[in-house]
């Protein structure tokens, strides 16, 4: 039984990564989002760390510690994600404590990868858009759409 962190951001992003929970059953499973009203959304358990972007750069900060203390504190074997900065900030930890990291691009991404997606390449083990036209060889791997 693995030990996995799925996380992402509220709306579509959150949205999104719920449609995935099939995969998950058999493993210790525990989610983290933006929004503590989320938490009628699942029985696991439930982190929830500041909302944050680009442009609020002290959220984003105190948003990227309070991860690595979620990080250190369950010690996830793999880490997945469907966005954004949430998303960005555990497989950038997940990778630097050696967890295996998955990055989904949102569907919401359709004419081109989101900021957060472009720069989750370097940082995830496994790279995926839901859209086949923005699949190639120097760009995320495509597995189909999660809707």
């Amino acid at each position: 039984m693995r030990k996995i962190l799925a996380v992402a951001s509220a709306g579509g992003h959150w949205i999104q990564l719920l449609r995935l929970r099939p995969a998950f059953q058999g493993n210790e499973l525990r989610f983290v989002t933006t929004n503590k009203d989320f938490r009628s959304d699942v029985e696991q358990e439930l982190y929830v760390v500041t909302d944050a972007s680009l442009w609020e750069k002290l959220k984003l900060i105190k948003m990227f510690v309070e991860m690595l203390f979620i990080m250190l504190r369950y010690r996830p074997d793999v880490v997945i994600t469907t966005g954004a900065a949430p998303g960005f900030s555990a497989i950038f930890w997940g990778k630097l404590l050696r967890a295996k990291t998955i990055w989904i691009d949102s569907i919401a991404n359709a004419e081109e990868l989101s900021g957060s997606g472009k720069k989750a390449r370097i940082f995830a083990d496994v790279w995926l858009t839901q859209w086949e036209h923005l699949s190639n060889q120097n760009s995320p791997g495509f597995n189909g759409k999660v809707v």
